[in-house]
């Protein structure tokens, strides 16, 4: 290794045990998170200025780097699947009646939908405000590589209709979906979770002895799989500080002033989602700012992690212990909203790329025809999109690929993917939870003295 590179990986590795030791120390996790992030962005600007002509220096301090980055990214992936599987189908088991199943996936699906869609129009209005086009975009080799890359992604997709792709949702061999074999796997696993709770339902009728057995051992497995997020969540810091690291050590400045204006409308947009669930909140009953602020530890934590699955423990103890929604709502809100309807990267993001395209290929994007087709598909896609970072690029290929426009051209946006992501991700997760208390509100399940109470600032999760 040469002297240069060793240097600064022990720098690196000297910023990681600083973080450790703040954390082990009794610090919560969404500010050692913070902390992971800001330290990342320093060192990678420093890296960036010294190295910025040492290309070989840099390459090799940045494999170094990657392999706590690329790592932490592996991990949560790997968690995905069997977090999705035991928390709706322990979602399921807790209502112990199958017919509140219906009102509360209704109830939370039905909010996600709407948010998504509203979330898509305020993507349309955004691009035009401030006059978004991909026409004179210069696609440099990372961006043609990223089109490249995204092409290969939607050869599964591509030719499906709306109606083809509705029945991709439908698990066919759920073991092939655990294992994530199809871009809509992550769906068919909500779907079976939720047969198997049902199913689990039905023996605890028939048998109650035998149906309490089955239910206690599916908490058994949530509780070990829940204890396995918790490692890879006390991980997050150091993630975050090596991803962070690379994606500024590798930007390139000049081009991401190029797209400030896309980071700007997107920044728009994401918080006027933000007030759009607000008045959601408000017309349900709640307060608004005590609701955010009571929440507010857990959407740092999404924006700085930028996995809208990691943040599922954190989601549901936060809509259960501090803002009073019961356990089944806040389960199914929590994984719904990690999976489905995502404002932010299944709805404003694909929409405001897709306005940005269409009039490449000569399609007039403010044709009634066009708007009413891309809020629809905007809204259908939004199911099934991954959460990690990296799933706003599916929803992307979706939507793009059934208006037939040219997929490729969302790899111009490579640049600025990280800065807007992590915004993204904290509205996708505020959605989900914004999901859950309404729901609870309108069902009448609401524990107004929680929601009252005062809370202590949220750390790791409790119940895992």
């Amino acid at each position: 290794m040469p002297w240069l590179v060793a240097i600064n990986v022990l720098i690196f590795a000297l910023a990681i045990v600083a973080l450790a030791r703040w954390q082990r120390s009794g610090a919560s996790l969404s500010r050692v998170v913070l902390a992971g992030l800001v330290v990342g962005v320093v060192l990678g600007a420093l890296l960036q200025a010294l190295y910025a002509d040492d290309t070989a220096t840099l390459t090799g301090t940045i494999d170094w780097v990657n392999l706590v980055g690329g790592g932490y990214v592996q991990l949560l992936k790997m968690i995905i699947m069997p977090l999705v599987l035991v928390t709706i189908l322990s979602a399921v088991t807790r209502l112990h009646d199958a017919s509140a199943l219906g009102k509360i996936s209704v109830g939370v699906l039905g909010l996600l939908m709407i948010t998504t869609a509203i979330s898509a129009i305020i993507g349309i209005g955004m691009t035009q405000l401030f006059g978004l086009s991909a026409e004179g975009l210069v696609q440099g080799a990372r961006e043609l590589e990223r089109g490249q890359d995204i092409i290969e992604r939607s050869a599964q997709v591509a030719d499906l209709t709306v109606p083809q792709l509705l029945l991709s949702f439908i698990p066919s061999n759920p073991f092939q979906d655990l294992a994530g074999a199809r871009p809509t796997s992550i769906i068919s696993v909500v779907i079976f979770a939720a047969f198997l709770g049902m199913a689990a339902l039905g023996i605890k009728r028939e048998n109650p002895v035998l149906g309490d057995k089955l239910i206690d051992g599916i908490d058994v497995v949530q509780k070990w799989i829940m204890r396995l997020v918790r490692m890879v969540i006390r991980l997050t810091p150091y993630g975050v500080l090596a991803l962070m690291a690379k994606v500024v050590a590798t930007s390139n400045l000049d081009d991401i002033l190029g797209l400030l204006g896309f980071v700007v409308a997107s920044y728009i947009g994401l918080a006027l989602i933000l007030v759009m669930h607000a008045l959601f909140l408000s017309g349900a009953g709640v307060n608004p700012l005590r609701y955010f602020k009571k929440v507010w530890p857990v959407l740092t934590f999404a924006f700085t992690s930028r996995s809208s699955a990691a943040t599922i423990p954190l989601n549901i103890e936060a809509q259960v212990d501090r803002i009073g929604v019961p356990p089944a709502i806040a389960n199914f809100a929590a994984s719904f909203g990690a999976t489905i309807g995502q404002n932010g990267c299944a709805g404003l993001y694909p929409a405001m790329l897709a306005m940005m395209i269409a009039p490449t290929v000569g399609i007039d994007p403010l044709s009634f025809e066009f708007l009413a087709t891309l809020v629809l598909v905007v809204t259908l896609a939004s199911f099934g999109i991954a959460g990690v970072g990296g799933g706003a690029t599916f929803a992307a290929i979706i939507v793009l690929s059934t208006l037939d426009l040219p997929i490729a051209l969302a790899g111009l946006l490579i640049s600025i993917e990280p800065l807007i992501d992590m915004g993204r991700t904290a509205i996708n997760v505020n959605g989900s939870m914004t999901a859950g208390t309404v729901t609870s509100r309108l069902l009448g399940q609401h524990d107004a003295t929680v929601f009252a109470a005062e809370s202590d600032e949220l750390g790791e999760p409790r119940s895992v």
